[in-house]
């Protein structure tokens, strides 16, 4: 009888900090990976998409799956999973849009075990969480041999799957900032079936008005239809400062469309785009007021 590993042999490394995480990474190289949740990656390593010979795992590293509000700023630890932004009262309140991104996200059995950071890090164009925190204006801290540095969210993606993590560097935490009154987001998947597919199209919409129909200020996150998740900064410039109308709304979702670049289904997608921005920039304009 032939038996068939339904994984690759490994070495499992358990440190107990940030820093012994980072130099493990940084002294394994590309023999080592890090695991969080493990969603995505042990389904790679049975079919053998990945071969790591080292997995790091955070989960021995104590206080890391806080989500709280500190200094004007939501934060999100990197063992933060995806049911504790679901159930977490601090997101309910003014990031209520993580927390409606959360709920068509995967199955209850995969949001138990997937975490926010994991899912940014893998770095699919369709990644859920990516887009709605890009429309928040999250920033990354990440932690590494060399120290810290914060980068931009919308400039942590570099093409299909890959991001700008540096050789030993990790994530050790997300922020972003606390919304400014009369301010709506809103997160749209649009899917084949339900939560368990990855996004054909996702939308995400952070609309702030001045207390009155005027946009003070938008953000506008796509995702799945282009290598990265994008900003749909033409579509974005067409709403500031203006009063948000039928026609504005309308105007502003056409110009979403320039921002997608689809490498399947380009003449369905940039439909989709269209057709959610809108959808999305009117449900916003709603919660806003």
């Amino acid at each position: 009888m032939i038996f068939i590993r339904r994984l690759p042999q490994f070495d499992y490394v358990a440190p107990r900090t940030l820093w012994e995480a980072s130099s493990v990474l940084a002294e394994r190289k590309s023999e080592a990976v890090l695991m969080a949740g493990g969603t995505d990656l042990l389904p790679k390593m049975k079919k053998r998409e990945a071969t790591p010979r080292y997995l790091v795992s955070l989960k021995n590293v104590p206080g890391l799956a806080y989500i709280k509000e500190d200094k004007g700023a939501l934060k999100i630890g990197p063992m933060a999973t995806i049911h504790d932004v679901e159930s977490s009262p601090v997101i309910a309140g003014k990031y209520a849009i993580l927390r409606d991104t959360s709920l068509v996200f995967a199955s209850a059995q995969i949001r138990n075990l997937a975490t926010v950071t994991g899912n940014l890090c893998n770095a699919a164009p369709s990644a859920d969480m990516a887009s709605p925190l890009i429309a928040l204006g999250a920033t990354l801290s990440l932690s590494g041999p060399q120290g810290g540095r914060t980068i931009p969210l919308e400039k942590f993606f570099t093409g299909p799957f890959t991001n700008s993590l540096g050789e030993g560097e990790l994530v050790a935490e997300i922020q972003a900032p606390q919304p400014q009154p009369h301010t709506g987001g809103v997160y749209i998947k649009h899917s084949i079936r339900n939560a368990m597919d990855h996004a054909i199209v996702g939308v995400a919409v952070v609309l702030t008005l001045d207390g009155s129909d005027v946009c003070k200020d938008v953000r506008i996150a796509l995702g799945a239809c282009a290598p990265t998740p994008v900003r749909a900064a033409e579509a974005e410039k067409a709403l500031k400062g203006n009063k948000l109308t039928k026609a504005a709304i309308d105007k502003a979702a056409k110009a979403a469309v320039s921002a997608a670049q689809p490498r399947s289904d380009p003449e369905y997608k940039r439909e989709m785009v269209q057709v959610l921005t809108a959808r999305a920039l009117n449900q916003a304009w709603q919660i806003a007021r």
